[in-house]
């Protein structure tokens, strides 16, 4: 097993959440030494989930803007993806399930995880909850669209899961935590 001390930690930024620097020392397998400096993001954990009806054959995604895709050539800004949200200080599941009704409008009751995942690990310190849950039309008890206070805008779709998991190949779906979430889908047969 490789050794690791950490010799030096800077903050070179704490204005959304911590950017730092970190210098360390890296030990190889054959003894020797390396001394290293990397930037890490730490934003916080996170928590995802798709909701899926068996009976209808469908998914709620949502769509919203996100300047970083913006910034790297997403023409709109303009992102398909699952439900998502940060821990703070929430369990995964706690956070999901308020996520799920502020993002979505729907209350939904049995929740399922079924992986975790690093999702940019060689920047940024987050680790992903992925969660499944099937939805109907009566746990409906808001329109969703995000949290006022957070400057969420976002818009709610029910997309036929066919429809969705070839939005992967047409490239209108990008986002990694969706892609990840609609393969397993497929993969486990949760809808067919």
């Amino acid at each position: 097993m490789n050794k690791i001390s950490i010799l030096n930690t800077e903050i070179l930024s704490n204005n959304w959440y911590t950017l730092k620097k970190v210098t360390f020392e890296f030990t190889l397998k054959d003894g020797t030494t390396q001394l290293q400096n990397r930037e890490a993001y730490d934003r916080g954990n996170g928590s995802t989930i798709l909701l899926y009806n068996k009976a209808n054959q469908s998914i709620i995604l949502t769509r919203q803007f996100r300047l970083p895709t913006y910034i790297n050539g997403n023409e709109t800004g303009m992102l398909i993806e699952c439900c998502a949200g940060l821990l703070d200080k929430d369990n995964a599941e706690d956070c999901i399930r308020r996520e799920t009704e502020e993002e979505t409008g729907y209350k939904i009751t049995d929740v399922k995880k079924v992986f975790e995942a690093y999702m940019s690990p060689g920047s940024v310190t987050e680790i992903l909850y992925f969660f499944v849950a099937e939805y109907s039309k009566d746990m409906k008890i808001g329109d969703g669209g995000g949290a006022h206070d957070e400057d969420e805008n976002i818009e709610v779709l029910e997309i036929p899961f066919a429809k969705a998991f070839n939005m992967i190949g047409t490239g209108e779906i990008k986002d990694g935590k969706t892609i990840m979430l609609l393969q397993h889908a497929k993969i486990n047969k949760l809808i067919l």
